[in-house]
């Protein structure tokens, strides 16, 4: 396929495509979130009754933190299947995953009704609905950045991170709809099964969406190519993640690295604080989860023009400023939720969410561009899902922990920091990839005696047809 013939097919489905992965990492995360803010509310009583009120909670964050245990499995099982079969098949397979898991939570007996089982039961859906995030996000974003031009890639490829805030928004409204409308004996009671048994439903939509959709064309050609190489070599191709850790391993770092503040920060501020707001501020629950879903929607509008920014400027200035903004701002944060006003939580979950889709946006096209087609799902996927297991699994059982221990907010502020100081390093190890052709991203074999991007900047066109990733 040539490459005007490439973009003209790319060009004539990017909407769609984009509409696909959107509506299917929203439902996705829909999924997981739901289990986040239901353990900052309810899993504690349901599953851990015997325990006080903030053991409770933290006992229920222990198994929501199980679930990032999975997340590096599913990164290496969907991006190795992902990088050999295609990113449609898998994103299929995922969303069939994590929908059938959450579901299950929704039928689930509680420690009531059948003891420690239930808690055990529980931890190993979650362990399902991580391994099927860990394979998600990975396909989303390449199948929309392999669609889309090199110039508004940024734009393009933010539109399935939107998935998130998304998710998040639903998760919270439909948790918020219910708590207003029951009483806290009936949410607890039933209530709270609802939101996961929605799942079943969103799920077929999500599926009628995806199967509608083309393969990557990059991934067909990168494919094609890969077999004309085997025919002539009559050797196999490496394993991807083989090839990752071979050829991308600094910029398997630099994902990781860049993740820290990301994920830690959106944890810390979305999830943590419905427990820190209802316990230590004395919100309501609706309350709490009013002030996330307001926030949520301003992020949903902000993550598309923090996107297209960076395809302006360059993905890293833009992450610079998410990342040392969410640095200071945490010591805002907790300082502005304890006024105990309405006003100052929402906009204390705003500004956070700011500074976090600054960060969030140019993500999908940033990993996107480190990795050669071959192995672009398993690197991004690794480099996303690996740093998950650190950042964003412990971070809300660890805030838990710090106000437990000391009793104050200063401590999460300061986990917040290093987290923030950690990504800026990362990132300014990285280098800038706005403009970078997606087929031109090579591994470094050396194969002309340099460094396996045939001596060109990022982005710089050469004379030839770039050789196929």
């Amino acid at each position: 396929m040539s490459t005007s013939a490439r973009g003209t097919a790319a060009s004539s489905s990017l909407p769609r495509v984009v509409a696909a992965s959107l509506i299917g990492t929203t439902i996705e995360w829909y999924d997981y979130f739901l289990y986040g803010t239901a353990a900052a509310l309810v899993f504690g009583k349901l599953f851990f009754p015997h325990s006080d009120p903030l053991t409770g909670t933290l006992l229920s964050f222990l198994t929501y933190a199980i679930g990032f245990a999975a997340r590096p499995l599913g990164a290496l099982v969907f991006g190795h299947f992902g990088d050999r079969v295609g990113r449609k098949k898998l994103l299929v397979v995922s969303l069939l995953l994590m929908g059938g898991s959450t579901t299950a939570i929704g039928l689930l007996p509680t420690y009531d009704s059948i003891g420690v089982a239930a808690p055990v039961l529980l931890t190993v859906l979650r362990l399902v609905q991580g391994f099927a995030l860990g394979g998600e996000w990975g396909g989303a974003v390449l199948l929309v950045s392999e669609h889309g031009d090199q110039r508004r890639r940024g734009f393009w490829a933010s539109w399935p991170q939107g998935g998130a805030p998304a998710g998040n928004l639903l998760a919270a409204g439909v948790l918020s709809l219910m708590t207003a409308v029951q009483s806290d004996a009936a949410f607890l009671a039933w209530g709270w099964r609802v939101p996961f048994l929605l799942s079943a439903v969103l799920v077929v939509v999500g599926m009628w969406i995806r199967l509608a959709v083309d393969e990557s064309p990059l991934f067909k050609e990168a494919l094609a190519a890969q077999h004309k190489r085997q025919e002539e070599r009559n050797t196999a191709e490496r394993l991807p993640l083989v090839e990752v850790l071979r050829d991308h391993w600094r910029e398997v770092l630099v994902a990781m690295g860049a993740r820290m503040a990301e994920n830690i920060s959106y944890y810390v501020m979305t999830t943590f604080v419905l427990t820190y707001a209802v316990t230590h501020a004395h919100f309501s629950k609706q309350t709490a989860l009013n002030a996330v879903l307001i926030a949520s929607a301003i992020q949903f509008a902000l993550i598309p023009l923090f996107g297209a920014l960076s395809d302006r400027v360059g993905r890293r200035p833009v992450y610079l400023v998410g990342a040392v903004g969410v640095g200071a701002w945490a010591f805002v944060f907790f300082g502005m939720v304890d006024t105990k006003s309405f006003g100052s939580l929402v906009t204390a979950v705003t500004v956070g969410l700011v500074f976090h889709s600054a960060m969030y946006a140019p993500q999908a096209a940033f990993f996107s561009e480190l990795f050669a087609t071959r192995m672009r799902y398993s690197g991004a996927s690794i480099g996303a899902q690996f740093s998950s297991v650190a950042a964003g699994a412990p971070a809300p059982l660890i805030a838990t922990a710090l106000l437990k221990d000391y009793g104050s907010s200063t401590p999460i502020a300061v986990y917040v920091a290093i987290a923030a100081a950690i990504t800026v390093l990362a990132v300014l190890c990285g280098r800038e990839t706005r403009g970078q052709d997606l087929m031109d991203v090579e591994g470094r074999d050396n194969r002309d005696g340099r460094d396996g991007r045939d001596g060109r900047e990022p982005g710089t066109a050469s004379a030839e047809k770039p050789a196929v990733a």
